[in-house]
């Protein structure tokens, strides 16, 4: 059938017809121009607007979850993981079983502590308000979802250990006067009676005696200067045990049970060591003798008959099991590779809870059966609906930095062709090591830009000896910069990176590693990203919280010193801003307690003012570090869009 139109029906008919294609082509363009909405929380400075398309494309990987193990109740596991925009409590029943969330705050929640015996009603939690770290108390029922705030609401809490009777626990808080590490007791009633007031340095608890009747306390100067006393409960009397007469660092202590300590150190050792103190004799057993790495932590058992400890071995995790007390090693099942973030023995001591982590998987919680020597696993995380067979494994590498160091690092790289821009992703502390751990940010560089990822553990990394740990302290600060410059030699050398498109990224330490990047090696740098950095060591050290400013002089410098405050303006990124011309992204906590906001807000003024692109971002409700997740997935969003500006840009 043919069909007529009169000259009018023409006219509209073409009238419709271009009134539709602007339609569409208006709608298309706004399709191509929508840009993220800013969180509300989020102020920027010359940030332009970022394209819907980008947040888009990386959705699935915002998406992707972990759990991590909190303890037992009773058969049942406790666990932190995140349905909403923040870590919840959560509990489950049985393996791969139904995630029942137990707590819904508005903030992350920062810590969960169970009482050894695995109680069935109340547990200790704590948080903070918009990532200032001062976590408050709160005591929690299991039961009817109700909590108590046991703290003042301002000061600083931390460090929670139950009493065996579960009706009291102990304490470390600056409530005194915000600086000092004081001890504390307190019942469920709210009654508080100091234990120990400290002068310098950080206390903390660390053990309860099996009678109720003494702690073991901790206190660490640095990273590298540990102590442990015995505090006795009824008088406060503390009886040194270890470090006193030595330096030595030391990590994890716990009570034996039957009148000793383990404990490891790296006293006459390059490593942390397992030993076996006996309280009586004070005779010291080295146990883990030829172990050439750390023992990074250990767990006994509820009935002192068990001991787990894992060894980190080039920042992968091995998992030892031993009956105690005649050490006997105990057959295990085969358990995932990766990095372990917790082991938790159950009430009865008969299974062993553990979280792993690794560069292809999210955390996720297994339970071995100990007398049955099987594995169970009780989580499965979701990553967002990605393809994870696509997820790339890194290389392990060295280099060889200035002055023949072997420097490790680890490399991700794309499944294209290359040569491929790179991001070296520097961690912070300064003492912390990169470990292969999942990151989706890091999956996200490779796979959807086509980037490769260089995470390398310059010197002052832990993890591979106490030497390595202290070759950048004080004045050799810059000594760990130059291992950077000697990375980039490393990418020059090689057929699949592109050396001429090079980023650097890192927050806190990482951070003023970037900035000094900058600084020394901008010519050879196309971006920098740096988040919560160190802009200027004299200001850092100057208005960090006065909780910190000990540990952290010990490791950077005493700026009250002429001589080394002198030095450490020297070498503060801030003091040669007319070096550095390469484009940097700041994002940065308004609350941060760590590294305060000036620091960011100091240097994006003077870099500003010489014109060097940069871009700033604000979070009025986060800290040391974005931990909600509006925020994250803006911040994300806006590191790949300033990537793709200046590091994909062609």
């Amino acid at each position: 059938m043919i069909l007529l139109f009169s000259p009018i029906q023409k006219l509209w008919l073409a009238l419709l017809t271009t009134l539709w294609v602007v339609f569409a082509f208006v709608c298309s363009a706004q399709a191509q121009t929508a840009a993220v909405s800013t969180p509300a929380n989020i102020v920027t400075q010359n940030v332009p607007p970022l394209p819907q398309s980008m947040s888009d494309r990386l959705q699935r990987y915002a998406n992707a979850r972990s759990a991590g193990l909190v303890g037992w109740q009773g058969d049942e596991l406790l666990i932190v993981t995140r349905f909403a925009d923040t870590g919840q409590l959560h509990r489950v029943s049985q393996p791969l079983g139904y995630r029942e969330q137990l707590t819904f705050l508005k903030e992350p929640l920062g810590g969960v502590t169970v009482p050894r015996a695995g109680a069935k009603d109340q547990l200790i939690l704590s948080w903070d308000v918009g990532g200032s770290e001062f976590d408050q108390l709160f005591l929690f029922d299991l039961s009817s979802g109700e909590s108590r705030m046991m703290t003042d609401g301002k000061s600083l809490y931390a460090a929670v250990i139950w009493a065996p009777d579960e009706q009291s626990f102990v304490y470390v808080t600056t409530q005194r006067n915000g600086r000092n590490w004081d001890i504390h007791w307190q019942d469920l009633n709210g009654n508080v009676k100091p234990l120990l007031e400290t002068e310098a340095g950080n206390w903390y608890p660390v053990d309860w005696s099996a009678d109720g009747k003494r702690l073991l306390v901790q206190h660490r100067v640095s990273v590298n200067e540990s102590a442990v006393y015995e505090l006795e409960i009824s008088s406060g009397a503390l009886t040194p045990l270890l470090g006193t007469s030595e330096k030595m660092a030391i990590g994890s202590v716990e009570y034996d049970g039957r009148g000793g300590v383990y404990y490891t150190s790296d006293a006459d050792s390059e490593y942390l060591r397992l030993h076996h103190l006996d309280l009586a004799s004070g005779d010291i057993e080295v146990l883990t003798e030829d172990v050439q790495w750390n023992i990074e932590g250990f767990s006994i058992s509820p009935d002192y008959r068990k001991m787990v400890f894992v060894t980190n071995v080039h920042g992968a995790s091995k998992l030892t099991l031993w009956q105690l007390p005649d050490r006997k090693p105990l057959r295990m099942p085969e358990i995932p590779q990766g990095v372990l973030l917790g082991a938790v023995f159950s009430p009865d001591s008969n299974r062993l809870a553990i979280t792993v982590n690794s560069a292809t998987a999210p955390s996720d919680v297994y339970v071995v059966d100990i007398k049955q020597r099987k594995l169970a696993r009780w989580t499965r995380s979701e990553v967002g609906g990605l393809n994870t067979s696509e997820f790339v494994q890194p290389e392990l590498i060295t280099y060889s930095s200035f002055d023949g160091l072997e420097v490790p690092a680890f490399v991700y790289r794309p499944n294209t062709p290359g040569p491929h821009p790179v991001v070296v992703l520097i961690h912070g502390g300064p003492e912390s090591q990169y470990r292969p751990y999942f990151s989706t940010t890091v999956q996200a560089y490779v796979n959807e830009m086509n980037v490769a990822v260089i995470a390398p553990n310059v010197r002052g990394s832990n993890g591979y000896g106490k030497t390595y740990l202290k070759m950048d302290n004080g004045r050799l600060r810059e000594d760990s910069v130059k291992d950077i410059g000697a990375l980039l030699d490393w990418i020059k050398q090689q057929d699949n990176l592109n050396s001429e498109r090079v980023a650097v990224m890192g927050g806190s330490y990482g951070g003023y590693m970037v900035l000094a990047c900058m600084v020394h090696y901008g010519d050879r740098l196309a971006a920098a990203v740096e988040s919560v950095g160190i802009s200027n060591f004299v200001t850092f050290l100057e208005n960090t919280q006065p909780y910190r400013q000990d540990l952290r002089r010990v490791e950077y410098g005493d700026e009250r010193d002429p001589e080394m405050r002198a030095f450490l303006n020297s070498i503060s990124p801030l003091t040669h801003v007319d070096k550095m011309i390469t484009p940097l992204l700041i994002v940065q906590g308004a609350n941060d307690p760590r590294v305060p906001a000036s620091e960011s807000e100091q240097i994006f003024n003077a870099l500003e003012a010489t014109g060097v692109p940069v871009w700033y971002i604000l979070a009025k409700d986060e800290g040391h570090g974005f931990a909600k997740k509006v925020n994250r997935d803006y911040d994300r969003a806006a590191r790949f869009a300033f990537l793709e500006s200046y590091l994909n840009a062609e």
